[in-house]
């Protein structure tokens, strides 16, 4: 009798540890390394989970990443979404959903797991113009945003697949001026990563000349890559009238002029009065890196340039001793102050 009951009390607990939910079999999303929109990761505050094979991860910031409102019903467990003119309208164990009066189907229903309301991935991001693609290579899950092509090509431009100028192979097409594209990311100071109007995705230059997109981060790239790339100058003697076509010796609007047409192809006058016309005026309380400050000199009203290197700091030239070098913007300077210019 006693070893009856103990068999019938083993099995009704292998019944219970191994029992299934109806609906489906579950399992944490472990294989899948991460949850990545618009390239960035994702902070879930539970693992996603894999049913029949449908991702499922917290319906709050599925929606609200994606630029989606969320009002939430208890009682009827129903989540009303909205997103411009979007209205999306869902009640959790449904396989339907209403996105502007239109009935949408889903393979798996969304559901409450340990307190959690779990909503499919790609139904959810789908329904808000957003895309998803599975990369097998490195298991990860990528959302992109419905997509503005709202960067205007300046100036024809190949678009490569790979950041890399020397790379002849890797030019995809040319894209002409008035094309379109959408800006993906800010590789570096120097190159975009765009997908096009006809679905291609690439690298373009990040040159202004190409393009009409700017953002404060790519500004602060670009002028930090000047700076890096005058750096490899410190030290370079001063000589005033020094020849435009060699890197011994600099004045103060060669140097700019050499820094500028290296780095960013932009072409500047050559000397600082004319170079002081270009651009757009800051106030010198709105300095950013990369910038043109211009000072009196020599009895004129304009006749030294410095670029400006963050911190209260300039990097020009104007001393036979010091040559190219950094220094603080001090008030000898500021008294000298006649404008500020930007190129980018």
């Amino acid at each position: 009798m006693r070893i009856h009951k103990k068999a019938t009390l083993f099995a009704l607990l292998t019944s219970i540890l191994y029992a299934a939910p109806a609906h489906a079999a579950v399992t944490p999303l472990n294989q899948v390394t991460g949850v990545f929109l618009d390239d960035r990761q994702l902070e879930l505050e539970v693992q996603p989970l894999l049913i029949n094979g449908t991702t499922l991860i917290p319906m709050r910031k599925l929606f609200e990443e994606q630029g989606a409102k969320i009002s939430w019903n208890n009682d009827t467990k129903t989540v009303k979404a909205t997103k411009g003119n979007l209205v999306l309208t869902y009640q959790i164990g449904n396989l339907s959903a209403n996105k502007n009066g239109q009935a949408l189907s889903l393979t798996v229903p969304g559901q409450v797991v340990g307190g959690n309301t779990m909503m499919p991935l790609r139904f959810v991001s789908e329904a808000l113009g957003s895309t998803v693609k599975w990369e097998a290579n490195t298991r990860t899950v990528r959302i992109y945003s419905a997509l503005n092509y709202d960067t205007t090509i300046r100036y024809g431009v190949n678009l490569r697949s790979s950041p890399n100028s020397s790379d002849q192979s890797g030019v995809q097409q040319m894209l002409s001026v008035g094309d379109k594209v959408h800006i993906v990311r800010e590789v570096d100071a120097l190159w975009l990563e765009v997908r096009t109007q006809d679905n291609k995705t690439g690298y373009i230059s990040a040159k202004a000349k190409y393009s009409d997109y700017t953002s404060e981060s790519l500004a602060e790239k670009q002028g930090s890559a000047l700076l890096a790339y005058g750096e490899k100058y410190l030290g370079t003697p001063y000589e005033f009238g020094a020849a435009t076509n060699q890197t011994s010796t600099f004045d103060c609007s060669s140097f700019v002029a050499h820094l500028f047409d290296n780095v960013l192809s932009v072409d500047l006058p050559r000397a600082s009065y004319n170079q002081a016309k270009e651009g757009k005026e800051v106030a010198i309380s709105e300095l950013r890196k990369g910038d043109l400050l211009f000072f009196s000199a020599r009895g004129l009203d304009i006749g030294h340039v410095a670029m400006y290197a963050g911190n209260n700091q300039i990097l020009h030239t104007y001393s036979k001793e010091q040559g190219v070098h950094y220094e603080a913007l001090s008030e000898k300077w500021k008294k000298r102050f006649v404008t500020a210019r930007r190129m980018f």
